[in-house]
Formats: structure tokens, C-alpha cells, sequence
């Protein structure tokens, strides 16, 4: 009988031990099925553009003064600045597109060819205003119009699309099809098959449009209708997507 009880207690301990092992084996068989229940996947790329005509157009336009006294300077400046915008608002050009972006007056210093102060000093004034057209058939007769009123700067024609999203949904289903496309592809020739998206992304852009730009030009303020031709806008959408394969 005493014996039975001395051997009590070791038995425990060895069961206890015993236990400890199979739960380690078994934490350690497990680790690897989880490991290799990640799935497999494929990532790929689309890329969709679509052309339209666009309907609207942007430019800068200023007025660049200069002279050796600042006050007269100024007044120059905004005497033929309030003429340009005055002949923008006879075209039909609405106030709200029409928005002063920059007016600055600087010194300018004249040197010698020795590289010496003469002390001479010639203001510089800048006015410009960032004008949106909305008629494209006007968008010549501005440019001709705002010069023949004093504007000597246009630093550029921008053409875009006022309301993109119907442009932009053509080309999201394109690059998605496209994506879609060369997953195929891929997986066929890799002997696998394609399984659920696991993540999306989506990059927009659009094709840059001919610029117009002119600085003191004379040949703008011919009696004749600039020649501006807005042409097409590509806007392109680019994804990547992640598929899981099977």
C-alpha cells in the first residue's frame, strides 16, 4: 500500500509530461496547415483611354507695363488690364470665370557692360487673370480680342472636359477589361484558373493638349480671328488588380 503511493506522484508528473509533448506536436503540426492556407495569387495590370471633345478651355491672360516711374507704371497697367477684362465680359465671359491670379510690380536695374549700376531703374508690372471659356467657338475671338485690348501675355491654352465622369467610366471599364484580359491569359498558360479580386487600385490621366502661348506677339493683334483648334483629350485609366488563383 505504501508503495502505491510513492508511485502516485510519478505517475502524475510523467502524465503531465506526456500531455505537454502531444500539445507541442501537436501546435507544431498545425503551424504549417495555416501557413499553407494563404492563397495564391496573380497581379496584373489594365489600362483603358478614351478619346472625347473637349468642352471647355482655360488661359492665362496679363498685361506686362513697364517704365522708369512706378505710379505711372500701375496706372497704365490696370488702365489696359480693366480694358481686357472689360472686353472679356462683352464676349459673354461670366465674372465667376474670370479670376486675378498674379499682380506684381518690381525694379528692374540697368548695369553697364562692366557689369556697373548705371542707376537706372525700370518698374515692371504684371496683372494676369485666369479665364475660363466655355464656348469653344469664342475661344479665337477672345484671344484677339483681349490682345487688341492691352493683354501682351498669354501664357497658355488648356482644353479639358467639364464634366469627366461619363469619359472616365468608359475608360474604368476598359482597363478593367484589359486587366481581366491578361489574367486570363496568364493563368491558362501557368495551368492554374482565377479565383475572387482580392484588391483593386485605380491611376487617372489625361493626354497633355497643344499649348498656345505668346509674349508680346504682334501678329495676334491682326484684324483676323486667331486660329485655335481644341482637337481630342484622351483621358486614361490605368488599374491593378490582384486575383486569387486556384
Amino acid at each position: 500500500m505504501k508503495a502505491k503511493k510513492l508511485l502516485t506522484p510519478a505517475v502524475l508528473v510523467a502524465a503531465i509530461l506526456l500531455t505537454g509533448c502531444a500539445g507541442a506536436a501537436f501546435a507544431q503540426t498545425e503551424t504549417p496547415a495555416t501557413e499553407s492556407t494563404s492563397p495564391r495569387t496573380l497581379t496584373v495590370s489594365g489600362s483603358g483611354k478614351v478619346y472625347t471633345a473637349p468642352d471647355i478651355a482655360y488661359v492665362t491672360v496679363g498685361v506686362h507695363t513697364e517704365g522708369p516711374d512706378a505710379i505711372k507704371a500701375v496706372g497704365e497697367n490696370n488702365a489696359d488690364t480693366a480694358d481686357v477684362i472689360d472686353a472679356l465680359k462683352a464676349l459673354g465671359v461670366a465674372e465667376k470665370d474670370i479670376q486675378t491670379t498674379n499682380f506684381s510690380i518690381f525694379p528692374q536695374r540697368e548695369y553697364d557692360t562692366n557689369g556697373k549700376p548705371t542707376g537706372k531703374v525700370t518698374y515692371v508690372v504684371e496683372n494676369s487673370v485666369y479665364v475660363t471659356v466655355r464656348d469653344l467657338d469664342q475661344i479665337g475671338k477672345v484671344l484677339n480680342e483681349v490682345v487688341k485690348s492691352g493683354a501682351n501675355s498669354i501664357n497658355g491654352i488648356q482644353f479639358d472636359v467639364a464634366d469627366p465622369a461619363t469619359v472616365q467610366s468608359q475608360a474604368r471599364q476598359a482597363a478593367v477589361n484589359d486587366a481581366y484580359t491578361k489574367a486570363q491569359e496568364l493563368a491558362k498558360a501557368a495551368g492554374v484558373t482565377l479565383g475572387p479580386v482580392q484588391t483593386i487600385s485605380e491611376y487617372t490621366s489625361s493626354t497633355p493638349v497643344p499649348m498656345y502661348s505668346m509674349r508680346d506677339s504682334v501678329a495676334m493683334a491682326a484684324p483676323s480671328q486667331v486660329p485655335v483648334e481644341a482637337g481630342q483629350l484622351g483621358i486614361t485609366i490605368e488599374v491593378n488588380i490582384v486575383y486569387q488563383i486556384r
